[in-house]
């Protein structure tokens, strides 16, 4: 009888006749947590916050992921001035809710309170942040982008990608998705030549022979990836160097191209690397996530036909193409590109070593590769 005149009291709003009432109780039953759900209730409403958090608190030790518990320690913890703890205990609330056909109305509209306050309390600590640091000089300048991104990641706003390769991993690099061309120093040269290299490319365009589906069928060999862009002419290349070997004709077609490469650091790998080719996306072609063969070597696009509704992204950054600008990224980190425009998109692609590797990781790359083309049955 005590408890239920307890419990009454509370529903009518009788917080101090319910917290009379709930305190012998509790003193008889202190392992009871409806009875110290009851009382950090009351408390919370008569505003005695630390009696509140001392009886939620008994609660969530025996039921740690109940949302009720929850979500009233937020609230303490709230008006106690904690506004970051409190964030944690609105999100494990939200985490901790019953199941979608099992949440009554009152239930959904606490969990989009707690998740409104999660995000406001969010938005509060995230303008705190960025504050102080750009008071210190570290969002503007050099690396800025960096220390932006981590900023990004700590509130989720965005994920974290990291190398994949489908074939061979070289441990130990860098987890860098753009790579800034201005940190090359071949790049300037090769970008001022640009509008040489655009007519080679437009001239091979004409020879619908000369372009293939950049996936297409190999015999022998099992087709792993199910993409709709497989032996389709959307995304296409034309080779001008293939796994390390000249296509003759090809390079004929385009000598500023071939003789300008001669400066840039391509991956020589016997049989592998490097590849140079124009890469074709047609219009309203997407190529969809994927991950690149090694994290040995980085993927260069200089654009040489690029129309406005272009993008690259590469883990969690977006970029698009401007002619005559080099993108220089990782591809072992999940990529994906899209042409949404009305007009072909033509990009000059290559392979260059990792400027992290020495010559003797180059060395250990070709001998491995060497090696795994010997192996009997390999081609």
């Amino acid at each position: 009888p005590e408890a239920q005149e307890a419990f009454a009291a509370l529903r009518r709003g009788e917080f101090a006749a319910a917290r009379a009432r709930l305190e012998p109780l509790l003193r008889d039953s202190p392992d009871d947590p409806a009875l110290s759900m009851a009382h950090a209730t009351a408390c919370t409403n008569l505003a005695d916050y630390e009696a509140a958090l001392r009886s939620v608190d008994q609660v969530l030790d025996r039921l740690p992921r109940n949302f009720a518990a929850l979500l009233l320690k937020g609230d303490i913890l709230r008006n106690l001035g904690d506004e970051r703890r409190a964030s944690s205990y609105y999100l494990a609330a939200v985490n901790a809710a019953p199941p979608e056909p099992q949440r009554s109305p009152l239930v959904r509209a606490e969990i989009d309170r707690a998740q409104g306050l999660f995000r406001e309390s969010m938005a509060r600590y995230s303008r705190h942040l960025e504050n102080a640091l750009e008071d210190a000089g570290f969002l503007s300048g050099p690396h800025s982008t960096r220390y932006a991104e981590s900023l990004d990641i700590l509130f989720g706003k965005r994920q974290i990608y990291f190398q994949q390769p489908e074939f061979f991993y070289f441990p130990g690099l860098p987890q860098i998705q753009f790579y800034e061309r201005e940190d090359f120093e071949w790049v300037p040269a090769l970008e001022a030549q640009t509008d040489r290299f655009v007519p080679e490319a437009e001239a091979i365009l004409g020879d619908e022979n000369a372009f293939q589906p950049y996936l297409h069928a190999q015999g022998g060999t099992p087709r792993l990836n199910q993409t709709a862009l497989y032996n389709n002419i959307n995304w296409s290349a034309c080779y001008l160097i293939r796994e390390g070997r000249v296509v003759a004709e090809n390079a004929a077609r385009c000598p500023n191209i071939m003789e300008a490469l001669r400066s840039v650091p391509l991956c020589d790998v016997d049989g592998k690397m490097p590849s140079v080719l124009f890469s074709l996306l047609r219009p309203g072609t997407r190529i969809e996530p994927h991950h690149g063969l090694f994290n040995t070597r980085l993927i260069c696009h200089l654009p040489l036909i690029v129309p406005d509704g272009c993008r690259l992204r590469v883990g969690n950054e977006t970029r698009t193409w401007k002619k005559g600008e080099t993108l220089i990224f990782d591809d072992s980190i999940e990529h994906e590109a899209t042409n949404d425009s009305n007009e072909l998109r033509v990009v000059l692609l290559f392979d260059i070593w990792r400027p992290e590797f020495s010559e003797r990781d180059r060395d250990f790359v070709r001998a491995i590769f060497s090696a795994i083309s010997t192996y009997p049955g390999a081609k």
